[in-house]
């Protein structure tokens, strides 16, 4: 790449003048680029390098870069420099968000804007909305096919609206979370229509091949995501004569990103999602986005330097905009996702913390701690100024991804404990109050995830069903118990919506047949505003469990000790039922205790012990209650299903 004695800081500037660009016109994104262009042009290098037009590739993303910071709007720039000066903003104890589907939530962008007052009421500022852009229905994968990604899919409203309800938002000092799928298009796609037809430029945004040779050795070492619904990785597309890669669906195209012009397209639209006002960016399936024969074709390092190349230019360009990247994968492949070696914590700001997700649901089945803690090793590797985004449930089904090693070490059988895990939530387990279901399950391995609401799965729809107040009971006990552990454990928390007012299993999509392959849709729930009033009601389930979260939240926002301080220390297991950690910061401190057992637990008041300055005297912020830490033989009681939130105040 370049020429001899032509950095690429040189070659860059001279590009832009080219073109128009002067530093005059914006000194800080000039600055901005000389500090970045020699590790964006190493990481292009490292990917594009060896191709016979990498300089022209290079200046293309050059100027793409340039380009987008110049149509970035006055207001975003500023929102950017307020965040540089607060430093890390997305580690904040202050973020609280929701996940939520805007036409099953509101109906549209335009009705969402009269929501706001609802999320200010809960204490939630930060929304993810699941993806708005233009998909074919019936073939939308909940929107995850996408066939425009500037286009807002006129279910939703209009790019316009969109933006109003943005600027609403930040009004309200409220943040925005919007989707990218990198991994594939829809085949309804411009490039897949034009490949259909024969184009040889646009086929090569794909995986495309004339026979089945090449398909058929990525199939000798890739498994199949949704083996029930949509086996195989390639489908045949009549239209061309030609085999194309479909690792999810049949109707999404796997884009090609060893074709420089692909990275540069899809970059362009980050870019764009970054001047729509995008706080945080989620980036769909990134473990996928490299594909090679003889492999997996996920988690390659070649995915990683796409990665971090998105993050560097994503900072020059708009520089406000934090990186999430969605990695459901196994521990130690997680923590790959915030960057490794020269590049640590310079990837993705945010990973989903799908294992503990997961290791809350084990405990709430089993009633302990030992699996849960035997795989916190992995996940205490994330670096300091990443972040987790921390969950109960979100859109998506519960994958028990953690390795069997962990469930090994604790005396447990691998396999007999995950069929466990499978039969208790989908009601198949003796005594078992869950109401849930098998997704994606492959008879060839046993593999299993599962699909069902936080309050289905917790007994709460079974105990309506009984009319049994004491299992109803319980039943917001679980829901609040899982909310306030994920809530406190580090991260920006995302509720999923529905989840804050106990919404059970919504079976409405067995009756559209663009849904009701997917069992995942009973857990995205269409809402009830009637229903959702109840939460005036004092007693209703609603309120109960609507103004449980809100204080959870409350709490949360008034201890800067539980901000993303990478200060989570667990407490060893003196009670295998009670889930136990202390957060430091300064000289504040948050003990978190919480019972995951059906019986009264006894936690000895050693626990409270092993760190100093030993506490005299603890405050629960959930309760009110002061405690006197007691002698060594002597326990703190905790009914079942109860936690609290401890701070010394000696």
């Amino acid at each position: 790449m370049f020429t001899l004695n032509q950095s690429a800081q040189s070659f860059a500037v001279d590009i832009l003048s080219k073109n128009g660009f002067s530093q005059k016109d914006d000194p800080s994104f000039y600055l901005r680029l000389t500090q970045s262009i020699d590790t964006i042009a190493f990481l292009f290098g490292e990917i594009y390098g060896h191709s016979y037009q990498a300089n022209q590739f290079f200046e293309e993303l050059v100027l793409t870069i340039a380009k987008a910071n110049q149509e970035r709007g006055n207001d975003l720039k500023q929102r950017d420099k307020s965040k540089e000066e607060s430093g890390k903003w997305f580690l904040s104890n202050d973020l609280v968000g929701m996940s939520l589907y805007v036409d099953r939530f509101s109906g549209n962008l335009k009705s969402m804007e009269t929501k706001l007052d609802y999320f200010e009421e809960l204490g939630v500022n930060f929304l993810h909305l699941m993806p708005l852009f233009e998909s074919p229905a019936g073939e939308s994968d909940g929107g995850y096919a996408v066939s425009n990604f500037r286009k807002i899919d006129e279910r939703y409203g209009t790019l316009a609206e969109l933006i109003d309800l943005r600027k609403s938002m930040q009004k309200k000092d409220m943040y925005l979370m919007l989707d990218i799928v990198l991994n594939h298009t829809s085949h309804r796609h411009e490039w897949a229509e034009k490949a259909k037809q024969g184009d040889k430029e646009f086929q090569d945004y794909f995986y495309m091949y004339d026979d089945r040779w090449i398909p058929n050795q990525f199939d000798a070492s890739m498994p199949e995501i949704f083996p029930e619904s949509s086996p195989d990785n390639f489908t045949f597309v009549p239209e061309c004569n030609k085999w194309v890669m479909t690792v999810f669906h049949d109707y999404q195209w796997d884009l090609n990103y060893m074709n420089p012009a692909v990275f540069r397209a899809m970059l362009d639209n980050i870019l764009f999602y970054g001047n729509l006002g995008v706080d945080v960016l989620r980036i769909d399936a990134p473990a996928f986005i490299w594909k090679q024969t003889g492999t997996s074709s996920q988690n390659l390092p070649q995915a990683h330097t796409l990665l971090r190349l998105i993050k560097q230019c994503v900072e020059v360009a708009t520089p406000g905009m934090a990186i999430l990247g969605e990695a459901i994968v196994a521990p130690k492949e997680i923590i790959k996702y915030f960057g490794s070696g020269e590049f640590l914590a310079k990837e993705c700001d945010f990973a989903y913390n799908a294992t503990h997700m997961a290791l809350q649901w084990d405990m709430l089945a089993s009633g302990e701690t030992k699996v849960m803690l035997a795989a916190q090793h992995e996940i205490l590797k994330k670096p300091y100024g990443t972040s987790w985004i921390t969950y109960t449930r979100c859109h998506d089904d519960i994958g028990l991804g953690y390795d069997d090693y962990m469930i090994a070490q604790t005396g447990k059988n691998p396999y007999e404990h995950r069929k466990f895990l499978k039969d208790y939530f989908t009601g198949n387990q003796a005594h078992s109050p869950a109401k849930g279901a098998l997704f994606s399950s492959n008879p060839k391995t046993g593999d299993a995830r599962i699909s069902g609401s936080l309050a289905s799965l917790c007994g709460l729809e079974k105990a309506l069903e009984d009319q049994n107040e004491f299992s109803i009971t319980l039943s917001i006990q679980k829901i609040v118990l899982m909310q306030a552990h994920s809530f406190f454990i580090g991260g920006l928390p995302i509720i999923f919506y529905g989840d804050e007012l106990g919404y059970t299993n919504d079976y409405s999509y067995l009756n559209d047949s663009g849904k009701n392959y997917d069992n995942r849709w009973m857990h995205r729930p269409v809402m009830d505003w009637d229903k959702n009033q109840k939460r005036q009601n004092s007693g209703s389930i609603e309120s109960q469990i609507f103004e449980s979260t809100k204080k959870l939240i409350s709490i949360r926002k008034k201890l800067n000790v539980v901000a993303d301080h990478n200060n989570l220390t667990w407490l060893p297991p003196h009670n295998i039922h009670v889930a136990g950690y202390l957060r430091k910061f300064g000289n504040q401190k948050l003990y978190g205790v919480f019972n995951f057992s059906a019986e009264t637990a006894f936690l000895t008041w050693y626990a409270f012990k092993e760190h100093t300055p030993i506490p005299e005297k603890l405050l629960d912020h959930w309760t009110g209650q002061e405690f006197k830490v007691g002698l060594d033989h002597e326990y703190l009681i905790m009914e079942p299903y109860t936690f609290h939130l401890f701070e010394p105040i000696n």
